[in-house]
């Protein structure tokens, strides 16, 4: 009775988008402490507990950011979007040139003192999609001044080219996720075609003086020669072979000895090696078409168009990072290095999609004076 008045008090907004999280946060604990025993043998003489207790924080604090982002009227946001995107750049611009290297890219920002690192890519991506959908919600009446839309369109290119750098495929992520924003914005046609010609100008550009380039077309070559498989990609066709219908059960993984990063770019191999695509493959793809679902029913009662096209760019956001992910471990898509939302290890990752969570259940809960944007 008491847990159940204290969920009906303090957990707002969709309540399938809530139960959503809390089964793949319960499957996350699961997998990941199962996916990560060979790294735990490697690092810190087989001790799993160690990452599971790492894990487990880092999901804590992404779901403490999601109920905190949640109870925040999310006009809000539409400010602190330009604090991050000003923010972005220079973060950006210092994992590239100094930041911490890791998987042959340079990624990652290291804090100082408490020395953990994270990705400025993906304050970056909540900051543009959040300012974008603030932009286009403000000028819906001046959608025909060629500023304001030469305005949108060179923060895209400016952030996307910036993240190519050092990222290729979440820089295409968040190009097709801002697209798809604009064109519910109802940005003229012709506008979107100068969208896709910049971002391919400077992203291009970038990406041929950046890190990935060799990586990108190494990658996408082999995925597009039918004689030849990845290491990476023919242990995950294993795994999914193993898995069947009903797996292996939980903790019995083969290939998390031998795949690389069972336990972040590849976890959705491990979810179906150990429960199968009854039990685990096909709920969690489920899972994410199910928010797809409420997020776009968020944009459908939205009254005011900020929360609306705010709600639509970080569920298509999110969505767009878990299909990817699970793409190419069943190999519909070349490699990359995508989590999979909530369920894959990572900090940076969990929070910021804690954060986009639950700012899109901020949006499902409160109708606010979006004139103060």
């Amino acid at each position: 009775m008491f847990l159940r008045d204290w969920i009906q008090t303090h957990l707002k907004g969709d309540r399938q988008i809530w139960w959503i999280v809390l089964y793949l946060s319960i499957m996350s604990v699961l997998v990941v402490y199962s996916a990560v025993g060979t790294k735990a043998f490697r690092e810190l003489d087989g001790n799993t507990e160690a990452f599971l207790l790492k894990h487990g924080s880092l999901l804590l604090l992404g779901l403490a950011c999601t109920y905190f982002a949640h109870r925040v009227n999310y006009v809000y946001y539409a400010r602190l979007s330009k604090f991050g995107l000003w923010l972005s750049i220079p973060l950006l611009l210092w994992a590239f040139f100094k930041g911490t290297n890791l998987n042959d890219a340079s990624r990652w920002v290291t804090i100082p003192i408490i020395n953990q690192t994270f990705q400025p890519s993906d304050l970056a991506k909540l900051a543009l999609i959040s300012n974008l959908a603030a932009m286009l919600a403000k000028r819906q009446r001046f959608m025909s001044d060629p500023s304001v839309l030469f305005n949108l369109i060179l923060w895209i290119g400016i952030i996307c080219s910036l993240i190519i750098l050092s990222n290729t495929s979440t820089a295409l992520l968040l190009a097709a996720t801002c697209f798809l924003l604009m064109y519910i914005g109802r940005v003229p046609v012709r506008y979107l075609a100068y969208m896709i010609g910049v971002c391919v100008l400077f992203g291009g550009m970038a990406l041929m003086v950046g890190q990935r380039f060799g990586t990108a077309t190494n990658r996408v070559k082999s995925f597009m020669d039918s004689d030849t498989i990845l290491y990476q990609v023919e242990q995950s066709y294993i795994a999914l072979a193993n898995g069947g219908l009903q797996g292996q059960g939980p903790g019995n993984s083969h290939q998390r000895n031998t795949l690389p990063n069972p336990f972040s770019d590849f976890i959705y191999s491990i979810i179906v090696e150990e429960y199968g695509l009854i039990f685990g493959g096909i709920p969690v793809v489920l899972a994410y078409i199910l928010f797809l679902w409420r997020g776009m029913k968020t944009l459908q009662k939205a009254t005011r168009p900020f929360g609306g096209l705010l709600s639509a760019g970080l569920t298509f956001s999110i969505v767009f990072q878990a299909f990817a992910s699970i793409c190419v471990a069943i190999g519909l898509a070349p490699v990359t290095g995508q989590p999979l939302p909530l369920l894959s290890m990572g900090g940076t990752s969990l929070i910021f999609t804690g954060i986009a969570i639950g700012i899109v259940l901020s949006v499902s809960r409160d109708e606010v004076d979006e004139s103060k944007i």
